[in-house]
């Protein structure tokens, strides 16, 4: 219990809200395996190159932790700027790293500078399906606007963040929740089309309100991508951890 409420291994704080559970979304799960996405072989960390040569591929990110991802709607987000250290809570949408952004540039933009909306739906399907490479790590979509205080600290260049997922009114024998650490950056133009289809997807909400969907679509949609994750899990053994790191 208290690997979820206090300090991990290395120090860092991880406490935070628990999200609302959910079941499995789009994009929890990559197939392992995979070919690479349109444009080029897989890059570092698994990420669909464009039109280069494939990098090195880290580990591939466990089953179990993108389950655990998919499972959830809400991660406390804690981050450092001028002020000091903060956290936020923010509904995320999970989906895989840069293919989902490569397979839109590809298929997807084609499909829209023609006119046609079955393009960004293709792309985002070619995209899913690139990023299943070895090596590829899970990718979190979330919306917020670069006003917030949150939005400065993230936008600026360098900067890291840590965040926690899990449930509330769970029993301490089954504890269950991730934490993790990464980067995020704004997301724009087709690969912003692409991240914003994973997104409505999970929360459809979204779409059936004219007005919510009209003020989210002129908010920034960012992408978090962990480069370390820790799934733990309390109904394997007290302490039972899972760990993977994408460098």
């Amino acid at each position: 219990m208290a690997e979820m409420s206090g300090a991990d291994d290395s120090g860092e704080d991880t406490g935070g809200e628990a999200g609302p559970g959910a079941t499995a979304g789009v994009g929890g799960a990559a197939g392992s395996g995979a070919t690479a996405g349109p444009g080029g072989a897989a890059g570092p960390a698994g990420a669909a190159g464009v039109g280069g040569a494939s990098g090195a591929a880290g580990p591939d990110c466990p089953e179990a932790i993108r389950r655990a991802l998919a499972a959830h709607t809400t991660m406390t987000l804690a981050y450092v700027d001028e002020d000091g250290p903060q956290a936020c809570a923010v509904l995320y949408a999970t989906g895989v790293a840069s293919g989902v952004a490569s397979g839109a540039e590809h298929g997807g933009a084609a499909g829209m500078e023609a006119g046609g909306p079955s393009g960004g739906a293709s792309g985002v399907a070619s995209g899913v399906a690139g990023a299943g490479a070895v090596g590829a790590g899970p990718a979190l979509y979330f919306v917020t606007a670069t006003t917030t205080r949150h939005g400065r600290a993230l936008v600026e260049p360098g900067a890291r963040v840590a965040f926690t997922v899990q449930r509330d009114g769970q029993e301490w024998s089954g504890l269950t929740g991730l934490q993790g650490r990464g980067r995020c950056r704004p997301l724009t133009g087709a690969e912003r089309a692409a991240g914003w289809q994973v997104y409505v997807e999970r929360f459809p909400f979204v779409t059936a309100s004219d007005r919510l969907r009209a003020a989210l679509e002129r908010t920034t949609l960012w992408e978090l991508r962990p480069d370390w994750l820790r799934l733990i899990d309390n109904g394997q053994g007290f302490g039972h951890k899972e760990e993977w790191s994408g460098r």
